[in-house]
């Protein structure tokens, strides 16, 4: 009965995070589960303290990283970013296309992939309209843009909270993690954009009128010392370039923390509150206004999501998946890595790529293999819950956050036009992924 329970608690949770009713914000039904399968006495309270210990860490990461991005909203400069992009593609709308799944890649890969869909996708539709693009043009800009901007998480963990949580239970650095994916996954991901044009080349707009995109308004003049008016446009672009080095800095510090040992939560904290105190001197903007735009529910989401996974474990669900993966763990590196990769793939589809991920690492540390095999099938998991995800639009919370977000703009994607690109990009994209993977870890770690 307790187990009947536990996985209808499961599932009820998740449909109520993903209809969202009234607009609830999703932390709200992860937390009810979790508070009545904590009553059902499925989860311990050693557990909940090893829940505690591993998702801080990555909270804290990921909200010191939000800040960051809500700083540079404040000075104008994701919009100043699609400025730039008008300008580099000078008229090409193929330009224009690969220049926004750039954008889109370094901007998860700067913040987070639920941070770039958020800030992305609005600047996206904003600079689509001001190119007068049709709703059939636009397409192919935010679908691509919103699979880049999910996948890039790929490359380096520190991208989504998951992932970061998953590297502590693994025990995989964030240093050795990133020089393991970087070049397969951003490979898999250059592959991927590839395929988007292709699906897509026949809707892109091949010129379009080349329209100053203005970013005055969204830039706060004082930073400056000049009127909105007549603002300096090399003035502008030092001041932002010199914003981008110092989260480039901060982000490359986190890289080093790793490798020292040094935890990566302090180093995250200190650059975001370097950024809020130089936004302080220019604007005289008080960081006391980041209590309530900060999204603090991401704490109470992730040890939500957290203590329902370890209570389905607790069930046997663990044991189930162990039974079913342990065999193929002891046959060939590759085929070992790429049965897991599926599994994760096929339960990020079927319920969300968060809880997928959290189950797919738990039940690797339960089995009896080698370090480097766990570490290769686990590689290969991160594939299957950052982009194998994407096939369809309930794999990942961001999609459906991108398909909100467009439906308040006035544009709607139904999940066929979704899932006939994603059919036909994701599958590929994932093979080669996992076979460079293989290739890149035969070659330089094992």
């Amino acid at each position: 009965m307790i187990e009947t329970i536990t996985i209808a608690t499961f599932i009820a949770t998740l449909f109520f995070i993903f209809i969202r009713p009234w607009g609830l914000n999703i932390a709200i039904p992860a937390t009810l589960g979790a508070v009545f399968i904590i009553a059902l006495g499925v989860v311990s309270n050693s557990d909940l303290l090893t829940i505690s210990s591993k998702v801080s860490g990555a909270g804290i990461t990921i909200v010191a990283t939000v800040v960051m991005a809500i700083v540079l909203e404040s000075f104008g400069f994701f919009h100043w970013c699609a400025s730039q992009l008008v300008d580099r593609s000078r008229g090409s709308g193929i330009r224009l296309f690969f220049y926004t799944n750039l954008l889109c890649f370094l901007m998860t890969l700067f913040f987070n992939n639920d941070g770039s869909i958020l800030i992305t996708t609005p600047i996206l539709v904003l600079l689509l309209n001001h190119l007068s693009f049709t709703t059939k043009e636009k397409i192919p800009y935010l679908l691509s843009g919103a699979l880049v901007a999910t996948a890039s998480s790929a490359p380096i963990g520190v991208s989504n909270i998951v992932n970061l949580i998953s590297l502590d239970i693994i025990d995989i650095s964030l240093y050795r993690h990133t020089a393991m994916m970087l070049v397969p996954a951003s490979v898999g991901l250059f592959f991927m954009v590839l395929l988007l044009y292709l699906v897509f080349r026949k809707q892109l707009p091949v010129t379009f009128e080349t329209k100053k995109f203005e970013i005055k308004d969204q830039i706060h003049a004082k930073i400056f010392g000049n009127h909105a008016e007549d603002l300096n446009p090399k003035k502008v672009a030092r001041f932002m370039k010199k914003v981008l080095l110092f989260v480039f800095t901060v982000r490359i510090g986190l890289y080093i923390a790793s490798y020292v040992n040094f935890p990566v939560s302090i180093v995250a904290v200190v650059g975001s509150l370097a950024l809020l105190g130089w936004r302080w001197y220019y604007l005289r903007v008080s960081p006391l206004d980041m209590i309530k735009k900060t999204p603090w529910s991401i704490f109470l989401f992730a040890f939500s999501m957290y203590v329902l996974v370890f209570g389905l474990s607790n069930i046997g669900l663990t044991d189930l998946v162990v039974r079913y993966l342990e065999p193929f763990a002891e046959a060939s590196l590759y085929q070992a890595s790429v049965m897991n990769g599926l599994a994760v793939t096929f339960f990020s589809n079927l319920f969300n790529n968060h809880p997928a991920l959290m189950i797919g690492t738990l039940s690797l540390t339960a089995m009896t293999i080698d370090h480097n095999v766990m570490e290769s099938m686990y590689l290969a998991s991160i594939v299957g819950s950052d982009i194998g995800s994407l096939i369809l639009p309930m794999g990942t919370l961001a999609t459906l956050i991108w398909m909100h977000i467009l439906k308040k703009k006035g544009i709607v994607v139904t999940w066929w036009q979704y899932i006939k690109v994603t059919l036909i990009v994701i599958p590929p994209t994932i093979i080669v992924t996992w076979t460079l993977l293989y290739f890149w870890l035969e070659w330089l770690f094992f």
